[in-house]
């Protein structure tokens, strides 16, 4: 069974044939930003180390979409969100907001948290439970209101 980096290498060289310019650029990027992380750790990546690579390119096209729009620049939020659409193909199913709730209220009963203080004990173990399947803004927009309230 290939792995995550193969699979994307592979596609990569399929969008070529095809004349797919978006789909090959943004996986060429994402091709160079996992054998950049390889070097940097000195070893091949495991599939869990090449999506926390695609979770953090993920988290640039959030940011860079959202300073576009700050800046009028709609041709740029638009090759971002093409850009970000491909790169979430290769990421977990996001977690609903329901979903997300419910993992941040066991884990403030898991921890014993009960107010502003815990926050930090809170988010650690949330943030392993969630796994990329959720923004860690939002969780901490809702640990913070759950324990405020």
């Amino acid at each position: 069974m290939a792995t995550l980096s193969e699979t994307i290498r592979s596609e990569m060289l399929d969008a070529t044939r095809a004349r797919n310019n978006v789909r090959r650029d943004t996986l060429r990027l994402l091709v160079a930003a996992v054998e950049n992380e390889r070097i940097d750790v000195g070893h091949e990546l495991s599939d869990d180390e090449t999506l926390r690579v695609l979770q953090r390119e993920a988290k640039q096209r959030r940011e860079s979409i959202e300073e576009y729009r700050k800046g009028n620049r709609d041709d740029l939020v638009q090759q971002e969100q093409q850009e970000l659409e491909i790169i979430q193909t290769y990421l977990p199913e996001q977690l609903g907001e329901d979903e997300v709730r419910q993992l941040v209220e066991e884990t403030i009963a898991e921890v014993g948290a009960t107010g502003a203080d815990d926050l930090r004990n809170v988010m650690g173990p949330l943030m392993k439970k969630l796994e990329g399947r959720a923004d860690g803004r939002v969780a901490n927009a809702m640990v913070r209101e759950l324990l405020a309230g």
